[in-house]
């Protein structure tokens, strides 16, 4: 497939904007996939006006993306602020719409709240892992500080995803440990990873970027320019997957004794 990374810097609060700043995107890069940063329809720093920005899963803003997403079909990844319809929570969510309409979404299993981060403040708690079965291959969804806990990527191999799809606000002072921990992800699982970062400064925080794609072997498949607005284009096949998982077993050697006292309860939902 054809995977497009847009690091982008969204307008804090200027949801209309930031949909015509994703629309740009997504009509130049004519991919199968594109990704753009965490809560990129608000901005990361919008903080108290997340509670007038957030919509569900039905609101406006998906539905215009539905609507581009048809019109060029391509898979669209972003992050918003989504309100649960029945008890009005707030949850930081990745949200994938496909061209055919279908819309599913991840909420962020470890709001970041330490640091500069007040993610605890606004956003209540995933509860659970989503893989997304679409035309083009089953995709796994993380936000940011997810990356940290290997446990979800190894519970989104064993479910059989192919490709894990993280979206992030990571400031200029967490890229060395993204840049780490990234290829890791990918080669303990053998499973390619695309990763989409912001730029620009929202506030206090900077954003750097680090943008990039990996592939289930650790090879670079494309990266971002730090500190700069820009959208690359990466090829990930996913027949490497079996291939790789061949070469390195980590799945078929990961032992249930083990496994299990770290990650015993996992829930992951096919959407």
């Amino acid at each position: 497939m054809k995977v497009a990374l847009a690091q982008l810097d969204p307008a804090v609060g200027d949801k209309a904007r930031n949909l015509k700043k994703l629309e740009r995107a997504i009509v130049g890069a004519k991919a199968d996939l594109l990704l753009a940063g965490e809560l990129f329809l608000t901005g990361y720093m919008a903080r108290d006006a997340f509670a007038q920005l957030a919509e569900t899963l039905d609101g406006p803003s998906v539905r215009a993306v539905q609507a581009i997403a048809a019109e060029h079909g391509t898979h669209v990844l972003f992050g918003m602020p989504e309100r649960e319809a029945d008890t009005q929570r707030l949850f930081n969510a990745a949200v994938l719409v496909a061209p055919d309409g279908k819309v599913a979404a991840y909420r962020k299993v470890y709001p970041a709240n330490f640091g500069p981060f007040e993610e605890g403040l606004y956003f209540a708690r995933g509860e659970d892992l989503t893989i997304v079965d679409t035309k083009i291959g089953r995709i796994a969804l993380l936000i940011c500080y997810d990356s940290f806990f290997p446990e979800l990527a190894k519970a989104y191999a064993i479910e059989g995803a192919q490709l894990l799809a993280i979206i992030s606000a990571s400031p200029a002072t967490s890229k060395p440990f993204f840049d780490k921990i990234l290829p890791a992800r990918a080669i303990e699982n053998a499973m390619p990873l695309v990763y989409a970062n912001l730029v620009g400064t929202e506030l206090n925080i900077v954003f750097q970027g680090g943008t990039q794609a990996i592939g289930p072997r650790g090879e670079n498949l494309g990266r971002a320019e730090d500190f700069v607005e820009s959208t690359i284009l990466a090829d990930v096949d996913l027949r490497d997957v079996p291939t790789a998982r061949t070469f390195r077993p980590t799945l078929r050697d990961t032992r249930k004794e083990f496994w299990e006292p770290v990650a015993p309860t996992i829930p992951v939902r096919r959407a």
